[in-house]
């Protein structure tokens, strides 16, 4: 059985509702309606597409803005009524400028996501005066050795009962792991993929 045919299209009178995350942060990024052409043309082109209540049409995500959704997966609910897409977002999702509709997040997730399209953009660009720019130019070796440096401040931070100060260095350690994987080709996403297999929780 497809996922077109999963859903009870009656059900929902032939309009389900569509929940769409971002596969990296988590985040809730806006809700749509989808009929069956929609949701074929969402599947087929990999683009998110919905049915406009409004406009009686169907219309991709970012047709005109380019700031798309790109299709990650897609999941049909216990009920077969609402369907649950992970997407990829090109830039804000909401119309108004905002990540999102229900606007900005400030979510530890979503900032450490944040932290990683920043290095990326400064590793496309190198602007002068950038510190990342300075470590880029070092190379992968100085990238590494900073990483090292900082690991050794937080185990001497956490030695001491300051908890500011541990916070400080962590923040650094977090800051220049994160510019290591981008240096490496490796995203926070891989990370917590592999901590989810390893199944930490037990």
């Amino acid at each position: 059985m497809t996922i077109v045919n999963e859903i009870n299209w009656e059900k929902v009178d032939q309009l389900v509702p569509a929940v769409i995350q971002d596969c990296r942060s988590q985040e809730v990024l806006m809700l749509g309606y989808m009929n069956q052409e929609a949701l074929k043309k969402t599947l087929e082109t990999k683009k998110v597409t919905f049915f406009s209540r409004t406009k009686q049409r169907l219309w991709t995500k970012g047709e005109t803005s380019g700031n798309v959704l790109n299709l990650v997966s897609l999941k049909v609910d216990c009920d077969n009524d609402t369907v649950l897409i992970q997407a990829d977002p090109i830039g804000p999702t909401c119309h108004t400028g905002t990540k999102t509709c229900f606007g900005e997040s400030e979510s530890s997730v979503a900032f450490l996501m944040k932290l990683e399209s920043v290095v990326k953009q400064r590793f496309a660009e190198q602007p002068e005066g950038s510190y990342v720019t300075s470590l880029i130019k070092k190379g992968v070796h100085k990238m590494a050795q900073k990483v090292g440096e900082e690991g050794v401040e937080v185990a001497l931070a956490a030695k001491d009962d300051d908890k500011p100060e541990l916070i400080g260095e962590m923040a650094d350690l977090v800051f220049h792991l994160t510019v290591l994987m981008e240096a490496k080709g490796v995203c926070w996403k891989d990370v917590t993929d592999c901590l989810q297999r390893r199944n930490i929780t037990k």
